[in-house]
């Protein structure tokens, strides 16, 4: 039996392993064994937990099971970039992340070597640790980079999530679920007691991993492929600071022989905490039958990579995995969504895994909020798919174009096509030879080390996403043109669609980014003195249309001012013009100046980004809405 199989029976086994047991309940459910909640959350990985998190900063109620007993029992993600670190910031727990973090001097150079304790062939900072870069890195976010283990983000963000409403309910599966037009009715199983019943929530999202169930049973389309090449995990401890401490890093590349058979792209000794504990990553042929892995050959292993013979090595834990291609090119279906690994599938080069499951809940968990509260129409819904397909297989097709990006150092060291240990062994000494060939492999090599920054560098792929959809409304001018590398850069701009650029704001007691001004639980007005009535008139649209909206004048003598100038240079508007920013932060609309009723032309530019367009009005604001938003959180 092939690893794509047995990976196959083993998912369906997990799900069905309660039933195995002989105690499945065939009780059918009535109406004392049913819960109700707003939002039913299926899964606790981070797009679970944070969609709770956010759920519950929004005061929506909502319900997050998992199947496990406990949140993720492996380090498994770990790259947490800027756009995250943005996001959980907004949501308050920012402090809490970067406690148990390993912070972004740490997370150093990308070293390329022959073995942890052998040669070395050759480093590259990354994440912005090399002076020119760490500039863009600075400019463009109030929060930098750090490395946490899934392990530790995932409680935090559920313990969060829980103290602040959320009911979470752990050996708790999902079974299946139907749906009409006022909710969702879904099966759920008590795994410890044998026990099912129902919950009923006005809206699902299946946030349960790469081999959903929910988006299995709401049938969303996928494009590619899954278990296209074989991985392993192992984790293990052993102190190699006299390895590591010296130079840094997160992810330490290794060309052994037998790197280039399926895994990353190369072998991988992965930082988990420094300098003592470890996670290997190496690679398998798919198709063939998987390997036997124990303690003895996982040690063994560890010392190949590591490369020392004797290393005194405690193994932690090992697994076989499979990559994948694969992405949803829908999101979801009437009232269930599916958001994270659910919705797009792909090997964890580049770190965009739990980064991007996180921003997708940061997408649609304020929609469902203003749906919910009645402050927007459901077609508002609609826009999560929208918007989020395209990351998806944005994010699918570089990360596995990191993997493949790989096969031009092989190519450079004269490895590619080694057929025995000894033949690569002996090819990757090619490189040092003093030879116009040893000059030629020397110089595409280091072109090809150079090009990984499109893997650890790639600040424009991390947040500089675009949302095109009827939740933004265009000023009718064409996106400025891209004056950089895209995927290597971020360029600032108030564009709608675009992220709301990063600037210092503040007085003479105190300095605050507008990502911080800007919260996630409501709307934000940015504009000048000379736009003062646009301020006025967001108070009378809040209150015809039942939304909080939180008006900033920003200049001299205001309670906000400009402290650098760089707000002035990033706002693209004239001082009398509009910035307006929806709760997840990206730019829903603009105005270059002041127009002759503001009160109007917001009222309408709202309706359209509600999708309400309603001539009812309302004069009550909801109290959560009010109280999240009557105060700047400065951070």
């Amino acid at each position: 039996m092939t690893t794509k199989q047995k990976l196959e029976d083993f998912e369906k086994g997990a799900r069905s392993v309660i039933f195995d047991d002989g105690i499945a309940d065939t009780h059918t459910p009535d109406e004392k064994d049913i819960v109700k909640t707003d939002v039913l959350i299926i899964g606790s990985g981070p797009a679970g937990s944070s969609a709770a998190l956010f759920l519950s900063n929004h005061g929506i109620d909502n319900i997050m099971i998992t199947k496990y007993r406990w949140t993720a029992n492996t380090p498994r993600a770990h790259i947490t970039n800027q756009r995250t670190m943005e996001v959980l910031r907004d949501a308050g727990i920012e402090d809490q992340v970067l406690a148990e973090a390993v912070p972004h001097e740490l997370m150093g150079d990308t070293v390329y070597c022959e073995s942890l304790a052998g040669e070395e062939i050759g480093r590259r900072p990354t994440w912005g640790n090399r002076p020119d870069r760490r500039a863009d890195y600075e400019l463009a976010s109030p929060s930098m980079p750090c490395d946490i283990p899934q392990t530790l983000l995932e409680p935090i963000m559920l313990k969060n999530a829980t103290m602040r409403g959320t009911q979470t309910q752990f050996s708790t599966e999902y079974l299946s679920h139907t749906q009409d037009d006022t909710g969702v009715s879904v099966q759920v199983l008590n795994r410890l007691t044998g026990h099912k019943y129902t919950i009923r929530a006005k809206y699902l999202i299946g946030a349960d991993g790469a081999r959903s169930k929910v988006a299995q049973d709401i049938n969303l389309p996928m494009e590619g492929k899954m278990d296209i090449g074989g991985s392993m995990n192992i984790t293990f401890k052993a102190d190699l600071s006299h390895l590591a401490a010296h130079r840094p890093s997160i992810l330490y590349w290794v060309f052994h022989p037998g790197s280039n058979i399926g895994g990353l792209g190369a072998g991988l000794v992965r930082m988990v905490r420094p300098w003592n504990e470890w996670l290997i990553v190496w690679g398998f042929d798919i198709n063939g039958e998987p390997p036997v892995l124990d303690n003895d050959e996982a040690i063994q292993i560890v010392r190949n990579l590591v490369g020392i013979p004797d290393l005194e090595v405690e193994i932690l834990g090992y697994s076989l995995w499979g990559n994948n291609d694969q992405y949803a090119t829908h999101l979801q279906k009437g009232r269930v969504f599916c958001a994270g690994d659910a919705i797009h599938k792909h090997p964890p080069s580049h770190g965009l895994g739990s980064n991007t499951s996180i921003q997708d809940s940061y997408n649609l968990c304020w929609k469902l909020a203003y749906v919910l509260r009645g402050q927007a129409s459901p077609e508002l819904l609609e826009t999560y798919s929208t918007e989020r397909a395209p990351i998806a297989k944005q994010i699918v097709t570089r990360a596995n174009g990191s993997s493949s990006e790989y096969k031009p150092i092989f190519d450079a060291l004269g490895v590619t096509d080694a057929t025995t240990d000894a033949e690569f062994t002996e090819k990757l000494a090619l490189r040092k030879e003093n030879s116009p060939e040893g000059a030629r492999r020397r110089a595409a090599l280091r072109a090809a080390l150079d090009a990984k920054d499109y893997e650890f560098n790639a600040q424009g792929t991390e947040i500089g996403h675009f949302y095109n959809s009827t939740a933004v409304v265009t000023d009718g001018k064409a996106r400025p043109e891209l004056t950089q590398d895209a995927m290597l850069h971020h360029q600032k701009s108030t564009f709608p669609g675009l992220r709301l650029p990063h600037a210092w704001l503040g007085d003479a007691k105190e300095k605050y980014s507008t990502h911080d001004i800007a919260k996630g639980t409501c709307f934000t007005i940015f504009t000048g003195i000379t736009g003062q009535a646009w301020a006025d008139a967001a108070v009378n649209v809040s209150k015809r249309l039942g939304i909080d909206i939180k008006a900033v004048v920003i200049g001299e003598g205001q309670k906000v001012q400009d402290l650098y100038g760089d707000w002035l240079r990033q706002r693209e508007v004239d001082e009398d013009g509009l910035i307006l920013v929806r709760p997840d932060k990206h730019i829903g609309w603009r105005a270059m100046s002041m127009v002759s009723d503001p009160e109007t032309a917001l009222f309408d530019v709202f309706s359209a980004l509600l999708h309400t367009n309603r001539v009812a009005e309302t004069a009550v604001v909801e109290k959560e809405s009010e109280a999240a938003c009557s105060e700047v959180a400065y951070a």
